[in-house]
C-alpha cells in the first residue's frame, strides 16, 4: 500500500531533522514517503527539509507562502498525494507529540479499515505533561462533538490519523472549511456520515519539548461553533 505521511510545519526547525529521521526509521518497510507542508517558516524549517530531501528520496516538501493554517496545509498535502497515486495518507505533527513508534500499528490497521485514528481517549491511550486546563479542554471538546454530532468516536480532536484514498476522494477536499481542532472534527464526521469503516487505537500524546504550541483561543472557539454548522449542513 503506497502511503504518504503529511506533516504540516511552521517554525519547527528545532524538531524537524530529528523527527524526520525517527519517521524514516519507523517506516523502513514498504512504499512509505513523507511530505512536509511548510508555511514559509521564518526559522528556516523549509530549508532544513530541502537539504534532507536532496539526499533522502523518501522526503519531499511543499513550500507555501506565509502561515495559511493547519486545515489548508493538510488539504494541500492530501491533494498532492492523491495526484501522485498514493493509496493511503496519514496526518502527523512534527513536534513528537505523535510518536513515530505508532506508525507500524497504524499502517497495519489501515490494511483492513478505511480510517485509523490515534486516540488518547480509548483504553490504553492518554496524555503526558498536560495541565488540568488543557486536559479538560481536549476531553471536553471531543465529548461535546460526540454528543452533538452523534458519532461514536472517543477522540474527535486528535490529529494523528490515517485515511484510505477512497475516504478523502469521497469527502471532496474542496468542501472542507475548518481549521485546527474543527478541521479534525469535520474530517472525521464527514467520513462517519459516508459510512466508512473507522477504528481508534490507543496512543500516548506527549506535549512538545521544543517550540511553542500553535493552539489559540480562536481555534478553540471556531471548533465550538463549527460543530453546530457541521450537524446542520452535512448529510450522508
Amino acid at each position: 500500500m503506497k502511503t504518504l505521511i503529511v506533516v504540516p510545519t511552521y517554525n519547527e526547525a528545532g524538531n524537524i531533522e530529528e523527527f524526520l529521521a525517527a519517521v524514516l526509521a519507523a517506516t523502513s518497510f514498504g512504499d512509505i514517503q513523507i511530505l512536509v507542508v511548510d508555511d514559509g517558516s521564518p526559522d528556516g524549517t523549509g530549508a532544513i527539509v530541502d537539504r534532507i530531501s536532496q539526499s533522502e528520496s523518501r522526503v519531499s516538501i511543499l513550500h507555501r507562502s506565509g502561515k495559511q493554517g493547519l486545515g489548508t496545509a493538510y488539504v494541500a498535502g492530501f491533494r498532492w498525494g492523491l495526484e501522485k497515486g498514493f493509496d493511503a495518507l496519514i496526518e502527523m505533527d512534527a513536534d513528537f507529540s505523535h510518536d513515530p513508534k505508532y506508525l507500524p500499528e497504524m499502517l497495519r490497521l489501515l490494511q483492513s479499515h478505511d480510517a485509523v485514528l490515534g486516540s488518547r481517549y480509548v483504553p490504553g491511550g492518554g496524555t503526558q505533561n498536560w495541565g488540568l486546563g488543557r486536559k479538560l479542554l481536549s476531553r471536553g471538546g471531543s465529548l461535546y462533538a460526540r454528543l452533538i454530532l452523534g458519532a461514536p468516536l472517543r477522540d474527535f480532536t486528535g490529529g494523528f490519523n490515517g485515511w484510505k484514498k477512497e475516504v478523502l476522494e469521497s469527502i471532496q477536499l474542496s468542501s472542507l472549511r475548518s481549521d485546527g481542532y474543527s478541521f479534525q472534527i469535520e474530517l472525521k464526521y464527514r467520513s462517519f456520515k459516508k459510512g466508512f469503516k473507522c477504528v481508534e487505537f490507543p496512543i500516548l500524546f506527549v506535549d512538545r519539548k521544543v517550540g511553542h504550541s500553535k493552539m489559540s483561543r480562536r481555534i478553540v472557539l471556531e471548533a465550538l461553533w463549527r460543530v453546530w454548522t457541521l450537524r446542520r449542513s452535512i448529510v450522508a
